[in-house]
């Protein structure tokens, strides 16, 4: 896996997700998600992030940061995780797939 973010298949200019935009709106903590197709998107910035699911491991099973044994990934305001082909972000008590 690439050291890229995982971006969504269009831009913030192709089509602003937002009240009336089509897709349905899902609170996930401090921000919206935007039901598209099989999968999330959540603004971040001057793009979208796939937000597709919670991860597979708990913040308690396993916490990632220094010497947690996955490569870590500046990605804006947060750091994420390389973890099996994947990251993951700290959301509150959960981690999500970025």
């Amino acid at each position: 896996m690439s050291n890229t973010d995982i971006h969504a298949e269009h831009s913030v200019d192709e089509h602003k997700h937002g009240e009336g935009c089509g897709h349905e709106a899902v609170q996930h903590g401090d921000h919206v998600d935007y039901v598209h197709g099989t999968h999330h998107h959540a603004l971040h910035g001057d793009h979208y992030d796939e937000h597709e699911a919670v991860a597979e491991h708990t913040v308690a099973e396993h916490a990632h940061g220094e010497n947690c044994g996955h490569e870590a990934v500046q990605h804006g305001d947060h750091v994420d995780y390389v973890h099996d082909g994947h990251k993951h972000a700290a959301h509150g008590d959960h981690y999500d797939e970025h």
